[in-house]
């Protein structure tokens, strides 16, 4: 059954990453969403065809991590997401908030109705739990340093606790500490090889992103692995 609901989700990843792509083009410039364009239009070139793929790939993943689970189409919503405003922040260094406020919109009733189906109202809990807290920690960073994290990344927190949350607290500790230790690295990288200054400033969303998918997918061995 895990496999055919991943082979369905991976589907549903084709017009999913089609209408990233779209979100991608038409967002940033306060555009409107309609009418929809020709397909050449959102998979005409190598990085609209790589996001696809990002996005079949991801939405695949949800269906094999959670199977025949009510909460499978948050997860769906909650990838869509994230690839769009990863894109959107690497090109330009913005995190939109007509992306990450219809995120957080569609997902708490879609979680809530997961944990109504499947009698898991404590998972509901911690995802909220996550939610806040995960938006608190990096709104204090933002308030020590605002140039070092817009606030764009702050609400960002909220959907990324929301969807680690419902997995465990554990998660959303490790996926924050993940997308911190990513951009790090890479930055300490960039330095060394003299292709960017530790000064200048690196978008944080695709890191945060990146961490919180990893923290998704292969959370509970990093967490047992950290314990010892």
């Amino acid at each position: 059954m895990t496999a055919v609901v991943a082979l369905v989700c991976g589907v549903l990843g084709v017009p999913g990453g089609l209408l990233a792509n779209l979100l991608v083009d038409r967002i940033p410039e306060k555009q409107p969403l309609r009418p929809l364009p020709a397909l050449a239009a959102v998979a005409g070139s190598a990085r609209q065809r790589l996001t696809v793929l990002v996005t079949v790939a991801l939405f695949a993943g949800a269906g094999l991590r959670f199977g025949a689970d009510w909460v499978v189409p948050a997860y769906l919503v909650f990838f869509l997401c994230l690839v769009s405003i990863s894109v959107i922040d690497a090109q330009r260094q913005i995190i939109p908030n007509r992306i990450v406020y219809p995120t957080i919109f569609a997902s708490l009733p879609l979680l809530a109705l997961a944990a109504l189906a499947e009698g898991e109202w404590d998972r509901f809990g911690h995802a909220v739990m996550g939610a806040s807290l995960a938006w608190l920690a990096l709104f204090v960073i933002h308030m020590i340093s605002p140039s070092g994290m817009g606030f764009g990344d702050v609400r960002l927190a909220f959907v990324l606790g929301l969807f680690l949350g419902w997995i465990s607290l554990g998660h959303v500790v490790t996926g924050l500490f993940l997308g911190v230790l990513l951009i790090s690295a890479v930055g300490i990288v960039l330095a060394v090889l003299r292709l960017r200054s530790l000064q200048e400033h690196i978008a944080f969303g695709p890191f945060l992103a990146a961490g919180s998918t990893l923290a998704v997918f292969a959370g509970e061995a990093i967490i047992r692995w950290w314990r010892g």
